[in-house]
């Protein structure tokens, strides 16, 4: 009866180290580089114009600028090389990868920003913003070099939480709608970059281009930004202080003129006097805290568009 007994709570003991979630989960996590080797066959595929060479979940869903595609439309169509430019961002706890880098299709360059979601080793979610030079907007993916400040880890005295690196983002578009620099810690010099264009912090550049983004937010400049709204944070990557954002910014149109700070009155231009939204894909570098490098890819939608990802849709 003991040689029984100490049989059964061997086998209750083994078969429970077998079925430990713990196990599964070690066979099932996908590192930093197993992330990115996802976006690789992704990028590799869309060049090779065949996405059976994809893993997908069974409800696999990817969607282009907002709207929800098949995988044999939007950049799936036209003949795609991949550029020389490539960032990648990952955040293994969520099973989540992000990737900005230059396309072109057809031969016209075009900056990709890129969100994978990785469930079980398969793609469940393919988020793509794409800003085409010829589309309405501005792109310069001909100025996009590789910055190592991306790729560099925090050191070992600056691990802030998951939740206060989202939390310094996401004051980053407070303190656009409230257009005011007080509640966003901002590197003193730190710099943005849009669309391959440097908007803030340019040393060529004119007029507030030649400021950096706190001296830029200290103006006031940005009510006419009316809301910054489906706010989404899905990558956070804790090893490099970067947070990738998905977000929309509103311009009602009815903010024609603003009073910056100093009290000198400046006049709205067009478009940002009328209805008018961009979507976009904007990635932070937080360091000490402090909010020293943005990238993003942005483009111009329909007016009140919803991104097709938000659970309040």
């Amino acid at each position: 009866m003991v040689n029984l007994r100490i049989a059964f709570l061997a086998a209750l003991f083994l078969g429970g180290m077998a079925l430990s979630p713990f196990s599964v989960n070690a066979a099932e996590a996908c590192d930093r580089a197993c992330l990115e080797g996802f976006v690789n066959q992704y990028l590799d595929a869309l060049a090779a114009h065949d996405a059976s060479k994809l893993p997908l979940t069974k409800n696999a869903r990817y969607t282009e600028n907002g709207q929800t595609l098949k995988l044999t439309d939007g950049m799936w169509g036209p003949k795609v090389t991949l550029g020389s430019y490539k960032l990648y961002f990952a955040d293994p706890k969520a099973g989540q990868v992000g990737f900005m880098g230059v396309v072109n299709e057809n031969g016209h360059p075009q900056i990709l920003s890129l969100r994978l979601k990785i469930e079980n080793r398969k793609i469940a979610e393919m988020e793509a913003i794409v800003a085409r030079s010829g589309a309405g907007g501005f792109a310069r993916p001909q100025d996009l070099v590789d910055k190592p400040i991306f790729h560099e880890p925090l050191a070992a005295n600056d691990h802030p939480s998951r939740d206060e690196l989202v939390r310094i983002a996401n004051s980053y578009f407070e303190g656009l709608e409230k257009a005011t620099g007080k509640l966003t810690p901002f590197d003193p010099q730190c710099t943005r970059i849009e669309n391959g264009a440097v908007t803030a912090n340019n040393p060529d550049g004119k007029g507030m281009a030649k400021m950096t983004c706190g001296e830029q937010f200290d103006t006031g400049f940005s009510p006419f930004i009316t809301h910054v709204r489906e706010r989404r944070y899905p990558i956070v990557d804790e090893e490099r202080g970067l947070v990738y954002s998905i977000i929309f910014f509103d311009h009602a149109g009815t903010i024609t003129n603003v009073k910056w700070t100093d009290g000198t009155e400046h006049k709205v231009n067009p478009p940002f006097d009328t209805p008018y939204t961009f979507l976009l894909g904007e990635l932070f570098k937080i360091k000490n805290g402090k909010i020293t490098r943005v990238e993003a890819v942005l483009l111009p939608v329909p007016y009140g568009m919803p991104s097709g990802w938000s659970k309040k849709e």
